[in-house]
């Protein structure tokens, strides 16, 4: 694959200034063969100045026909996906642009997907944010936005799906509504035999829609699907003053999908592992509404309302992340959304904000100069520090202001485009408060302030506590005062929770109370604001004794996520980290706590920051965690499907894995072992050796799932055999390798095992040159994929960090595979320095 020319911002507002776009009419053959599909696009446009210079953007496999106003172009001009326009007259014209399109294996542009189970063919688009011209010739810019009128000849058996109601226009001949002004990278398109459950609420028609051999998973879900969905929406209409701005609103669950979800007007995609055919806990339940309600949110935040260039990428992405927890909160049975938030989420936002490449969550304009460096800003600083900046805004400025200002804006950019400027005079006009300088401060600013309590005894019974704010942020938060109850030292009670403001700049807060010191001064309790916090050492020794008796699982997340901190900052030993979590997760009630916290117990303390001897006993600490949770918590529960999970990972020899496997579930009370749990069950007896390739192999023999074939590469990749780990190799890397996103991304979960260093040093010193050359050949998306998971993670060592700083420092590596490798490599740095403090 070619590199192609990236737009810059530059070149969108030059374009901007010159053009507006009044319609797509897009035209898609499907029913082409298995590699290309027809593409017809008549664009309408307006030019505004006379003998104005443009281009539009296309990628085909093969240009057909270039028309403008009924005149042929050359097609030859075509060069690294733009074809110029010259000479423009001033006024209307058409363009039309005939052409064959690839299939991407991807997840770029128009993705095809063979279901392994039965044969069926899927194909789905994904535009953003810069891959529209894989699938139709356009002015691929957000504020160029324009009415979409899409049709669709599919095979017959396929149902199409659009931003409109789709409906059938003859034998496989399928048209779409006409939308209202969108942007390019929102157009949307599905087609499949998919199975289909459909519904109607608030006059519209709302549907779900999953591939057929996942069809009867979702039959199971649809009941609690649509509730969300139909909540979700109603509370939407209650908080905003515009209604719903589409016709009609289809949730598709994709294969091979690369996102979690794109928000597309009316046809919202979500990747179909959010429909399990295995046992979920609930807090997986709930972060799959956290998704349904964030992409509705999108509806208003990005579809109605857009951004003008992808710098104001916050105005979609950490708006939509608030409200999604937000209102799942309000309208559904989840209501305890942020804690989950805070167990797992937040900690995305720290990690991003405290590496080379954090950026302000609304940056300038000129450190987004083209979609190469916007790319790498959907990051966890545009979702998560984002959420919790506007979290942070709503408990700061309240909600009523805050409310106000959003319908304002959104009453006046309807259908536009509009920048953090616009939103903040929305806000202003809201509120009494100075809202463009709390912008300044959380918006344009990028790190994370930490807050460090120092607590001491005054005169008389009154004590006092003194918080050092390193950073310039203003915060409001909760400052929670714990004691531990008479009868019981290990079980704390609230004895107040105050309200307190943090100056900015570095301002300090002093509070001065009557009575004796509590035992537990915990700074920013309930999770109110985004900073690192720590504790004195008088309360860091209750939490030892008693944070599994602190009242409140968001207060006990705060706690956690201080302990999380502190191993990262090498004030905290990991190893002492696990032995906190042994003695205190097994009493944890609250699932998505305790999922948080084993989750970087076992992937970061032990793989990343623990080796050898250390390493072990940290294992089998996590194992005496997971099997006291097996021992108590209730049947059925989803702690105790949690703890099985872990329990298999944090297995160091297979003989009771083997008897759990004979047997079919966890003794005890189960869980049974159902699909999902069988095959994580295998994929730790391959790293432990105790399993072959033709074991294997056997496996996806009675699973010829899409799922099924992801999980055999998992499992023969974790072999712990030379010969077996280069046919991985090639196949990720090779130059004959075809790969698709999904089986890159499962064949290097199961590559890279700590227990296996000995064997993969070789491996992580050939990472380097050869992922340089596979994102040249298979594009960004790819790179990212291979950024993220191809990584040597669990090679620790000096010789990693010195073979990826020498791949940095050349030109090598594509935008988005640098990104990723900057973020690898700092992570890197800071598991050496973990280990060098742990000794």
């Amino acid at each position: 694959m070619a590199r192609m020319v990236v737009l810059t911002r530059a070149e969108a507002e030059q374009r901007a200034r010159v053009l507006r776009v009044r319609g797509y009419a897009v035209d898609l053959d499907l029913t082409c063969g298995e590699e290309v599909f027809g593409s017809t696009s008549v664009v309408r446009f307006e030019v505004l100045e006379e003998g104005a210079d443009t281009f539009v953007e296309v990628r085909p496999a093969e240009l057909l026909r270039v028309e403008l106003d009924g005149a042929a172009l050359d097609g030859g001009e075509l060069l690294e996906g733009r074809l110029p326009l010259r000479g423009l007259a001033a006024g209307e014209h058409v363009l039309r642009v005939e052409a064959r399109m690839p299939y991407s294996r991807v997840g770029e542009g128009m993705h095809r997907f063979t279901d392994p189970e039965d044969g069926r063919v899927y194909v789905y688009t994904m535009c953003c944010m810069a891959d529209a011209p894989m699938v139709f010739a356009c002015f691929d810019q957000p504020d160029l936005k324009a009415v979409f009128e899409v049709s669709v000849t599919a095979p017959e058996g396929r149902t199409v799906l659009g931003n409109g109601v789709a409906s059938r226009s003859g034998a496989g001949r399928w048209v779409c509504a006409p939308t209202p002004p969108i942007s390019t990278y929102l157009m949307a398109v599905a087609a499949g035999p998919f199975h289909s459950v459909r519904s109607e609420h608030a006059g519209l028609p709302f549907g779900l829609h999953v591939r057929r051999s996942l069809g009867r998973y979702l039959e199971e879900d649809a009941a609690e699907l649509l509730e969300i969905t139909r909540r979700c929406f109603d509370r939407y209409h209650e908080i905003f003053d515009e209604p719903y701005p589409f016709d009609s609103y289809d949730q598709a669950f994709v294969p091979e999908f690369n996102s979690e979800a794109m928000e597309n007007p009316g046809l919202v995609l979500f990747r179909d592992g959010f429909i399990s055919r295995s046992a979920v806990t609930d807090t997986e339940r709930q972060t799959r509404g956290i998704v349904i309600a964030h992409e509705m949110a999108h509806m208003w935040f990005g579809d109605l309302v857009t951004l003008r260039w992808w710098d104001d990428l916050w105005l979609n992405e950490s708006f939509a992340e608030y409200m999604g927890y937000q209102v799942l909160g309000e309208a559904t049975r989840f209501t305890d959304v942020w804690t989950d938030f805070s167990a797992s989420r937040a900690g995305w936002g720290y990690d991003a904000d405290q590496r080379p490449s954090t950026h302000p969550v609304a940056p300038a304009p000129d450190e987004v100069p083209d979609t190469a460096a916007a790319r790498g800003n959907f990051d966890g600083i545009s979702y998560a520090k984002g959420a919790a900046a506007l979290r942070q805004l709503v408990v700061w400025l309240g909600e009523k202001s805050f409310l106000a200002g959003i319908n304002e804006h959104f009453a006046r950019h309807r259908f536009g485009n509009a920048t953090l400027g616009d939103f903040l005079d929305s806000l202003a006009r809201a509120s009494q408060r100075d809202v463009r300088a709390w912008a300044r401060a959380w918006l344009r600013t990028t790190g994370v302030d930490t807050l460090v309590p120092r607590v001491g005894e005054s005169e008389g019974r009154r004590w006092y506590v003194d918080v050092e704010h390193r950073g310039a942020r203003p915060h409001r938060l909760a400052l929670g005062l714990y004691d531990r109850a008479a009868a019981d030292g290990s079980r704390l009670v609230l004895r107040e929770r105050l309200e307190r403001e943090v100056p900015s700049d570095g301002g300090r807060l002093t509070v001065t109370l009557e009575g004796p010191r509590p035992d537990l001064v915990l700074v920013n309790d309930l999770d109110l604001t985004y900073a690192k916090v720590r504790l004195d050492p008088v309360s860091w020794g209750t939490v030892r004794s008693a944070l599994s008796g602190l009242p409140g699982q968001s207060s006990r997340a705060v706690v956690w996520n201080a302990a999380r901190d502190m191993v990262r900052d090498a004030e905290l030993g990991p190893l002492e980290y696990v032995r906190l979590v042994r003695a205190h997760l097994p009493r944890e009630s609250d699932d998505a706590v305790v999922q948080g916290v084993l989750a970087f117990a076992r992937g970061f303390a032990v793989d990343r920051y623990l080796a050898g001897p250390q390493r072990a006993e940290a294992l089998e600490l996590l194992s005496g965690v997971c099997g006291e949770v097996l021992t108590t918590a209730p049947v059925g529960s989803g702690l105790r499907l949690t703890a099985a999970r872990y329990a298999i990972d944090c297995a160091s020899v297979p003989e009771e894995l083997l008897e759990w496997r004979a047997a079919g579930e966890v003794p005890g009370g189960g869980p049974v072992l159902d699909a999902e749990l069988r095959w994580r069950l295998l994929l730790r007896l391959s790293v432990l050796g105790a399993v072959d390739a033709a074991e294997v192999a056997a496996a996806g023999g009675a699973d010829r799932s899409a799922r099924g074939a992801e999980w055999v590469a998992r499992c023969r990749a974790a072999l712990p055999d030379a010969g077996v780990k280069e046919e991985a190799w090639a196949a990720m890397f090779g130059v004959e390798g075809r790969l698709s996103n999904q089986l890159f991304a499962a064949t290097a979960q199961g590559f890279w095992q700590a227990e296996q260093a000995g064997l993969l040093g070789s491996f992580a010193r050939r990472f380097f040159p050869d992922v340089v050359g596979l994102a040249e050949r298979r594009g960004p998306t790819l790179a990212e994929v291979a950024g993220r998971y191809a990584f040597p993670a669990v090679c620790v060592a000096e010789e990693t960090l010195a073979a990826g700083e020498e791949c940095l420092a050349s030109a090598g590596p594509v935008p988005a595979l640098r990104r990723r490798l900057e973020d690898q490599l700092d992570d890197l740095r800071r598991a050496l320095r973990v280990r060098a403090a742990a000794g």
